[in-house]
C-alpha cells in the first residue's frame, strides 16, 4: 500500500465515521481491508483506493471499509463499574424523578453486537420494581450493518457468554441450543437495534432519552467529530438524563454542556441537571 492510498482511506474513515487513521496502523488497515479487496477482485489496498476515488458513488463498498475498520470489541457487563453505577446510582434517582412518567428510555450508541444493551436490559429485570411496571425502551445503534443483525438474534457463543456474563443470569435468562446460548424472549423484548451513525443526526427524538451509553467510542475519533457526537447525545437528553463514557474519556471543552458527577469518572449529567447528582467544578 502506498501512502496515497493509505492517505486516501485515512480522509474516508475521518469524514464517514470520525475515525483517526495514523500512520503506524498501515497494517491494520491492510490487514482488516484485505477481505474487501479480495471481494472487488482489485490488485491491493492501492486498487481499492483506485476504484472509489473512480466511483465515489459506491456506496456499498465505502460502507464495508467503515465496517471493517470499526473497532467492535464488546462483552457482557463490560468493565462493570458503569453497571453498578447504573444501579446503585442512577436508577434510585431516576425513580424519583421518573415516576409521574414511568418510562424509562435508554440509548446504547455504538452497541457493536448487542452486549451492553442486553446487560442493561438483565440488570433492570433484576432491579424489579418500579422499572418492571414501567415503561422501558432500550434502542442500541452502531455503525455496522452486520454488528446490528447479530444483536437482533440474540444468540451468542460460549465464548461470548463466558466474558462477562454471570453464571446465575446465564441460566436464568438463556436457553442452551448445542454450541449457543439464545436470550430468552422477555429480555429481548426490552432492546431494539438499528443502523446509524454517529456523525449524522441523532435516530431518537430531541428530549427523549434518560440515559446513554457512549463508552469508548469517543477515544477512536478526531477532535471536531468527537465535538459532533457529544452535541447529538446532548440533543437526544433532557435535564433529569445522564451520560456514560467511558472512564478515560471526557464531554469537556464544551462549555456547560455536561458536568462530571463527583468521583465517578465517565459520568455525567446535563448542565441543566435536575437529579441532585453530586457535580464536580466545571
Amino acid at each position: 500500500m502506498n501512502r496515497a492510498a493509505f492517505d486516501y482511506f485515512a480522509d474516508l474513515l475521518r469524514r464517514e465515521s470520525g475515525m483517526q487513521m495514523t500512520p503506524e496502523k498501515y497494517y491494520l488497515l491492510e490487514t482488516r481491508l484485505h477481505p474487501i479487496v479480495q471481494q472487488q477482485g482489485v490488485v491491493g489496498i492501492d486498487g481499492l483506493a483506485s476504484l472509489l476515488r473512480r466511483d465515489e458513488g459506491n456506496n456499498a463498498v465505502r460502507q464495508a471499509v467503515v465496517e471493517a475498520m470499526a473497532t467492535n470489541e464488546t462483552s457482557f457487563f463490560r468493565d462493570a463499574t458503569p453497571f453498578d453505577r447504573l444501579r446503585d446510582t442512577v436508577l434510585p434517582a431516576m425513580t424519583q424523578t421518573r415516576a409521574a412518567a414511568q418510562s424509562l428510555c435508554i440509548w446504547c450508541a455504538a452497541c457493536a453486537s448487542g452486549q451492553e444493551a442486553y446487560s442493561i436490559a438483565l440488570l433492570l429485570r433484576e432491579y424489579g420494581a418500579p422499572f418492571t411496571e414501567w415503561k422501558v425502551e432500550i434502542t442500541g445503534t452502531d455503525i455496522s450493518h452486520g454488528m446490528i443483525e447479530k444483536a437482533q438474534r440474540g444468540v451468542y457463543s460460549q465464548f461470548e457468554v463466558q466474558r462477562g456474563m454471570p453464571a446465575r443470569l446465564l441460566v436464568k435468562y438463556f436457553t442452551q441450543e448445542e454450541e449457543i446460548w439464545r436470550l430468552r424472549d422477555e429480555v429481548r423484548a426490552m432492546t431494539q437495534f438499528r443502523q446509524a451513525n454517529l456523525l449524522q443526526p441523532p435516530p431518537l427524538p430531541a428530549g427523549s432519552v434518560d440515559i446513554v451509553f457512549c463508552r469508548n467510542v469517543l477515544m477512536y475519533l478526531d477532535a471536531s467529530s468527537r465535538v459532533r457526537v457529544l452535541q447529538g447525545l446532548h440533543g437526544v437528553m433532557h435535564a433529569g438524563s445522564v451520560l456514560f463514557l467511558g472512564a478515560a474519556e471526557t464531554a469537556g471543552g464544551l462549555g456547560e454542556m455536561f458536568r462530571p458527577v463527583a468521583g465517578m469518572a465517565g459520568l455525567y449529567v446535563r448542565g441543566d441537571s435536575i437529579l441532585g447528582l453530586p457535580v464536580s467544578p466545571a
